[in-house]
């Protein structure tokens, strides 16, 4: 019994140690490519070129609703990522390139802007945080829109 016991002790032990030795060999190798991501980012940075920073949508009547694709291109040197996009008014949604937006490469903020409440002259303002070279940037919807009759 007490050898019984002894081997399967030695067997637990055994595999807890062979387990935790992959665990660390994977973090490892986990920190190597941070750290090489990193090292590459070093001396260069992004810049974000808008196809266009405003966009009129015109006259609607209140309760349409409009969408539009904002543009830009990585004109800078280095991955641009966008961190947050957020909108002036919970009446307007932007959504956005979640991936790293490579040199040379575009990226895209869709904004979706519901006018039920909004009558008037409108102009929204989307927000863009970022790691390019101008951290904060914003882009605009204006317009008017008219009352239901």
């Amino acid at each position: 019994m007490k050898k019984n016991i002894f081997i399967t002790f030695i067997a637990i032990a055994i595999l807890v140690t062979s387990c935790s030795n992959e665990k660390k060999q994977t973090s490892s190798e986990s920190n190597d490519v941070v750290t090489e991501n990193v090292e590459s980012t070093e001396g260069g940075i992004g810049k974000m070129e808008f196809t266009e920073s405003v966009y009129n949508f015109g006259q609607i009547n209140e309760g349409e609703i409009v969408n539009h694709t904002f543009t830009f291109k990585n004109t800078g040197n280095h991955p641009v990522i966008l961190a947050q996009v957020s909108a002036s008014c919970g009446c307007t949604t932007p959504t956005y390139t979640s991936t790293p937006i490579l040199p040379g490469k575009t990226g895209q903020i869709e904004v979706e802007f519901n006018s039920d409440g909004q009558v008037g002259q409108q102009q929204k303002i989307i927000t863009i945080a970022s790691n390019a070279e101008s951290n904060i940037m914003t882009v605009q919807l204006k317009g008017e829109v008219t009352a239901k009759k």
